[in-house]
């Protein structure tokens, strides 16, 4: 485990000034390296965790899976039972196979159509011949007209009446694929929407929480079961609405966890987002370990201190030193200072005063 004991941890700057004098003597500047830091309250949560949700209400029928078991993306965990649905799938494929045997079973609408488009074949070709024949008859002066005229009618009709049946074949033709396709079609979304009752992971991880028991009703809107992974975790950290615009991602951040009391451990900022929660009036950042504890569970709580910068060598007092914000008293009387970086404990002295100088609480 990679970490640092906590009596060790530079939060802010470890107070260790040299005291100069007794307590009431004073005490001078000291140089050394000053952290400034931003705080933050921390959260151990599994990466990519999301609430599992059923997409159909129902009863929950079987439950595959239990807390702490692993999974795997398409591993079935629950099973929703609703009659209803199962029904839907059952008539959508009788319709299916209703308007299959209409296009080419033994009952087929068309086998009846081609059976009369052959019959009206043969009596076209029989009209047609008589046509023709009394057609040349004809224009030999051969036969009546009254004659011709009823043979050319009845060749007219049966062309008419031919074309009639082929154009009724082809219209019918059509209409008999499209009902298989939309009854198709209604088969699929009926075995689709059976499938939704069947829940299965979306990733590769671990059940942290299943929220209902066998023989519950189930809904929409309530969450079943929490997954997320087995082996990665993030820090969920809260950070003021005043620091976050001295945030930025690859920052370096130390992490306490109350159940590891003794250790102070290091990550870095990986995500800021953007949105501010307005009851809280924080934003929620996700940082990484850099080495993760052994062990860890999701809710895990703790504090955070994202660093901001640290500068080397720099002159610091301790801030109940400071007062009017620029201020010092010294042997010599009150004296002004130009300040630079803090924290919640000291101060950068960037000039007015020296290292030699003794400085003293101001008086209450």
């Amino acid at each position: 485990m990679n970490h640092i004991p906590r009596k060790a941890l530079i939060f802010i700057s470890i107070l260790s000034l040299a005291a100069c004098g007794s307590k009431n003597g004073g005490i001078t500047p000291q140089k050394k390296t000053l952290v400034e830091s931003v705080y933050a309250s921390a959260l151990v949560q599994p990466d990519s965790l999301y609430e599992v949700y059923s997409a159909v209400a129902g009863i929950l029928e079987s439950q595959f899976v239990q807390e702490g078991d692993s999974v795997s993306v398409g591993l079935p965990m629950f099973q929703i039972f609703n009659e209803a649905s199962d029904l839907n799938k059952e008539n959508a494929k009788l319709n299916l196979q209703k308007a299959r045997d209409d296009y080419n079973g033994s009952a087929a609408v068309l086998s009846g159509l081609e059976k009369e488009i052959h019959t009206a074949k043969l009596q076209f070709h029989n009209d047609s011949v008589n046509y023709m024949r009394q057609k040349r008859l004809w224009e030999q002066k051969i036969g009546s007209q009254a004659q011709f005229d009823n043979i050319k009618l009845n060749y007219e009709a049966s062309t008419n009446h031919l074309q009639v049946l082929k154009n009724n074949y082809a219209r019918t033709k059509m209409e008999l694929e499209n009902r298989i396709q939309q009854a198709n079609n209604m088969y699929l979304s009926a075995v689709v929407n059976t499938k939704d009752f069947t829940i299965s992971s979306k990733i590769n991880g671990r059940i942290y929480a299943i929220y209902k028991n066998q023989g519950e009703i189930i809904t929409a809107q309530q969450p079943l079961a929490s997954v997320g992974s087995s082996n990665i975790f993030v820090v969920e950290l809260l950070v003021d609405e005043v620091d976050i615009v001295r945030l930025k991602t690859g920052q370096k951040v130390l992490i306490t966890l109350d159940a590891y009391a003794d250790f102070v451990f290091e990550g870095t900022i990986d995500k800021i987002y953007p949105k501010k929660d307005e009851r809280s009036q924080t934003f929620k950042v996700e940082a990484l370990f850099d080495k993760a504890p052994d062990v860890l569970y999701p809710g895990l709580a703790g504090e955070a201190n994202i660093i901001i910068s640290e500068k080397e060598n720099t002159l610091t007092i301790p801030l109940e030193y400071l007062f009017d914000t620029n201020k010092v008293r010294t042997a010599e009387g009150t004296a002004e200072v130009t300040t630079g970086n803090k924290n919640l404990q000291e101060v950068e002295i960037l000039s007015g005063i020296g290292e030699n100088t003794k400085i003293y609480k101001p008086e209450q």
